[in-house]
């Protein structure tokens, strides 16, 4: 008896987790939160102005982004279906290119040299920030490539609502994408007289967590699969629904944090979003808060007897 349940449980394990063989990209991804954490200590005690154009500020923040970001990435890498030579040479363009950054973005800074569009460095940071450019251009492609085969990836699928919400995901992350070439084009991060790319940049890449973690919480619950598509679904489409809110404002060339109707609508389809991911979270815990009255009445029983 015990044996059955044994192997019965194994047999609904799935055969592909995530983060599995993925520890160089979680290395990667855990250096980003070490500098940021270093960075946070040194804007404590040093302030975040490094003249005469450096921001650690921008530092901490971009660190800390890809830092996430590539963490995502050794999360669903696993569950590509790539060949282990393709996935080797996804995985260290993305380590060789996260860690460039990382040391440009960082080192660039502490100097005081804006590490992206610097109007007062060398040629050598010119050459420097050109590169940058073109990094940050081979991350995107990477992002493109597995954006495409996760949506060439045929049924049946071992683990289809983390699929669905990796799909999700990579639309949204697309978008963020396209704020990162404009930045490049404009050389800056304003448009307009108050759009910021940046904050389109940013919220498009956090699908990698907002829309894949919800998933993964439906996945792990024992509601009916119809229940399941629909709360993914709503939430997902919320999320993209402002995503395209946010790059309307801010194309418009105003800020995505004023009093008008489409800040206004973006912030309403957020809290859809939101509704999602509570759900999505209840059904998590309810099982399992379930089970646990079970054992505590079964308890209750055994004593009376």
């Amino acid at each position: 008896m015990f044996k059955f349940m044994k192997l019965n449980r194994i047999e609904n394990e799935p055969s592909v987790k995530l983060f599995e063989g993925e520890r160089g990209l979680i290395i990667t991804g855990l250096i980003g939160f070490i500098l940021s954490l270093g960075i946070a200590f040194f804007i404590l005690f040093k302030g975040h102005i490094m003249l005469p154009e450096g921001n650690m500020k921008d530092a901490f923040s971009f660190n800390a982004a890809i830092g996430i970001f590539i963490i995502s990435i050794a999360a669903i890498l696993p569950l590509s279906r790539f060949s282990d030579r393709k996935k080797k040479v996804i995985r260290w363009f993305f380590i060789v290119a996260s860690i460039y950054g990382y040391a440009i973005e960082t080192g660039q800074n502490f100097r005081g040299i804006n590490p992206r569009f610097s109007r007062v460095g060398t040629e050598i940071d010119i050459v420097a920030g050109i590169l940058f450019g073109i990094f940050s251009l081979v991350l995107v492609v990477l992002a493109v490539i597995l954006m495409i085969h996760f949506f060439r990836i045929k049924s049946p699928y071992e683990r289809p609502l983390l699929i669905l919400g990796i799909r999700y995901a990579f639309l949204s992350v697309f978008a963020a994408n396209v704020a990162g070439i404009w930045m490049i084009l404009l050389q800056d991060r304003l448009t307009g007289d108050a759009g910021n790319l940046i904050v389109l940049h940013g919220i498009g890449f956090h699908a990698l967590q907002t829309l894949i973690l919800p998933a993964w919480l439906l996945e792990n619950t024992q509601v009916n699969d119809q229940i399941k598509n629909r709360v993914l679904h709503l939430g997902s489409i919320a999320w993209l629904f402002m995503i395209l809110l946010i790059g309307i404002q801010t194309g418009l060339g105003r800020s995505v944090f004023e009093l008008t109707i489409l800040p206004i609508m973006a912030s309403v389809i957020c809290i859809i979003w939101l509704g999602s991911v509570i759900s999505a979270f209840v059904f998590f815990i309810k099982p399992k808060h379930d089970n646990h009255l079970s054992t505590d009445q079964s308890s209750v029983t055994q004593q009376s007897r």
